[in-house]
């Protein structure tokens, strides 16, 4: 018999009509001849509506007793649903959290699932019943019994949680919208059902701002394996399949903490060209990028850091073979941007470094870990390795370092992250200048490429084959502020210290970006930091690096909540020069500002300003022929 774990939240039994509804479609699920466990989040707005009333008894309500309040919403979910299910003549048994063994860290509001206890839940499996979960919490221990929730999405994490405790054959994740969509369809009308799409893409694209799957659940259904399917709650189409790769062996003990970090990655075939001092207005990151895709040149990691003036800076690294090409675009590109009046105050300049590699830790367990990027920057700086940019994404952390430093970096990453062995597709012939790993570490000889990606991306290129066009999504983040730490100086281990202090203090930092263009201050060699956070947490962020500020010798914090994050996601980006070239074009022409650019393997992120959003993530998904031919309607 199949086992089923299906999921649904809050607008899907919002009313006793629709908890009715739900029960019919479950009834139909169990004759179809499935056993069936079903999560169930809180009733409509039930928790927002519990938040008020304890914000109107105290202005800063204890983690604990907000934790006990909030997972009353759930209990009354499960036992309707239960009800619903009896009155139809279904067997059924509503259970919470703490009775069906979800056992967690002990973090009040944000915690994570350590193991699940199966016993009574298979029992009433065996026995006929459906066993409706209360979504979104757990417990501390067996012992303690303390109260837990998961945050935000915590439903989806309980459900895929308990589908890879269980063994079950898929879990299905019902919604107000009939599947994944190519964007959020409140904002876009033509936004296009997606029939599947991979982990990877998934948890950019959740993480990102789409709201359909959180993070964490797609990053437990990678870890395991687990089929996922995203569904309407209204109708019977087939939704949209979330393509998981065939995971390595893993233990469900420290289910969402066990391990973070699955491979060490590295490139030395790559080589960084910086244009300094580029004017900072709409159509420049265009008309660079729109150069080099003229010339059809594949360009890997792309950073725009913060403005400094009226100019900003702009690099991007690109395999050797191709660097002279790149470097001669940008040298003929460079003329239009200086100033034709007084071109020594403002004169953009071309930089280029051949010797640099690239290295990176790649997992799906870095989400809702802070402190994973601080891990990485502190053991680089302990081995007295430089930083020289960074890249960040759901699922990698990406630093370019000297070339001389890279068999140093691979050997005390390996070991900081218990890394034994590498899951990295090699190429067929391994080239002289192939990097060997140290003794200590069992990483096999070879050049890391975007070819040779780790065995999920291989996975992820395999399944996205089928489609020509190299985005899948577009995702528009507006609950995000950015701070930039002016005049860091640029010495190892100051990345490490500034992030660690934020880990400390629980805040998940997003977007990385250091500048290239270095000042010197009272002759020690600086450069900016910025980076985006939660705008809850922004705040907060700032003042912590203010009172730190005297220690570690920077300049001024400065935070701009005014923003908003824009980004593209997909596997095909992978090896197909012009795309982030077609991005930003489209930006330009709706005269939008970009701020910041990011990227990974299959992920373009640009900062904008706040009221330019929906604008630029119209723009984006109308430039990538994303529109599909039906509207799709959001329920209330």
């Amino acid at each position: 018999m199949v086992l089923v774990v299906q999921k649904y939240g809050g607008t899907s039994v919002g009313s006793v009509e629709r908890i009715q509804t739900v029960a019919q479609r479950l009834l139909k699920t169990v004759q179809a001849g499935n056993s069936l466990v079903v999560v169930v989040s809180a009733m409509g707005k039930t928790t927002d509506g519990l938040v008020k009333l304890a914000h109107e008894i105290s202005a800063n309500p204890s983690r604990r007793e907000m934790d006990m309040l909030l997972s009353t919403g759930e209990q009354v979910s499960i036992a309707l649903l239960a009800m619903a299910l009896q009155e139809i003549g279904q067997p059924a048994i509503s259970l919470t959290g703490a009775q069906v063994g979800i056992v967690t860290e002990a973090q009040y509001s944000r915690a994570r699932i350590f193991s699940i206890h199966t016993e009574r839940i298979s029992r009433h499996i065996n026995e006929g019943k459906v066993v409706v979960v209360a979504g979104f919490q757990g417990i501390s221990s067996l012992t303690d019994l303390e109260i837990t929730t998961l945050g935000r999405g915590g439903s989806d994490t309980s459900a895929v949680a308990l589908a890879a405790s269980l063994g079950a054959d898929r879990c299905e994740i019902y919604t107000d919208v009939p599947g994944i969509l190519t964007a959020d369809p409140r904002l876009v009308s033509d936004a296009q059902l997606m029939d599947e799409i991979t982990c990877d893409e998934m948890l950019e694209l959740a993480s990102l701002g789409a709201k359909v799957l959180h993070p964490r659940a797609v990053e437990i259904a990678r870890n395991y394996g687990m089929p996922l399917v995203v569904l309407s709650s209204w109708t019977d189409d087939p939704g949209t399949k979330v393509i998981s790769p065939t995971p390595q062996p893993r233990s469900l003990e420290g289910l969402e903490i066990s391990r973070c970090v699955d491979a060490v990655e590295f490139d030395t075939d790559q080589a960084k060209v910086a244009m300094l001092r580029v004017p900072d207005h709409p159509g420049v990151a265009a008309q660079l990028f729109g150069e080099i895709a003229g010339q059809e040149l594949d360009v890997d990691l792309i950073i725009q850091s913060i403005h400094e003036g009226n100019t900003n800076d702009i690099a991007f690294s690109v395999s050797k073979g191709i660097l002279k090409r790149a470097e001669a675009v940008a040298e003929a590109i460079a003329p239009a941007f200086r100033s034709p009046t007084n071109p020594s105050a403002d004169e953009a300049e071309v930089l280029v470094e051949s010797n640099i590699a690239k290295i990176a830790i790649a997992g799906a367990g870095m989400i809702g870990h802070p402190g994973i990027a601080a891990q990485m920057f502190t053991t680089l700086a302990n081995a007295g390795i430089n930083i020289q940019m960074i890249s960040t994404s759901e699922v990698k952390v990406s630093c370019v370092i000297d070339a001389a430093d890279c068999n140093r970096a691979i050997a005390v990453l390996c070991d900081q992250f218990n890394i034994t062995s590498s899951p990295a597709r090699l190429p067929t012939e391994l080239t002289d200048n192939s990097l060997a790993a140290s003794e200590g570490s069992k990483l096999h000889q070879g050049k890391f490429r975007k070819s040779d990606t780790t065995n999920s991306g291989v996975e992820t290129l395999h399944a996205t084959s089928l489609h020509s066009n190299p985005v899948r999504g577009v995702a528009l983040d507006q609950n995000q502020a950015r701070l930039a730490i002016r005049y860091v100086p640029d010495r190892p281990g100051m990345a490490a210290r500034i992030f660690s202090i934020l880990a400390e203090q629980t805040i998940s930092v997003d977007m990385i970006i250091q500048s290239q263009r270095c000042r010197v201050i009272d002759g020690i060699p600086t450069r900016d930091i910025a980076f985006t956070v939660a705008q809850a947490e922004a705040e907060n962020a700032q003042q912590i690096l203010q009172e730190a500020a005297p220690i570690l010798g920077y300049g001024e914090v400065l935070l701009d909540a005014d923003i908003a994050k824009v980004s593209i996601v997909g596997a095909g980006m992978i090896g197909q020069p012009g795309v982030a070239a077609r991005m930003f074009a489209a930006l330009s022409q709706h005269q939008i500002n970009i701020q910041m650019i990011t990227t990974s393997e299959i992920k373009i992120s640009c900062v904008v300003n706040k009221e330019q959003g929906v604008t630029a993530l119209q723009a984006i998904h109308q430039a990538f022929g994303l529109a599909g031919n039906q509207q799709v309607e959001v329920p209330a």
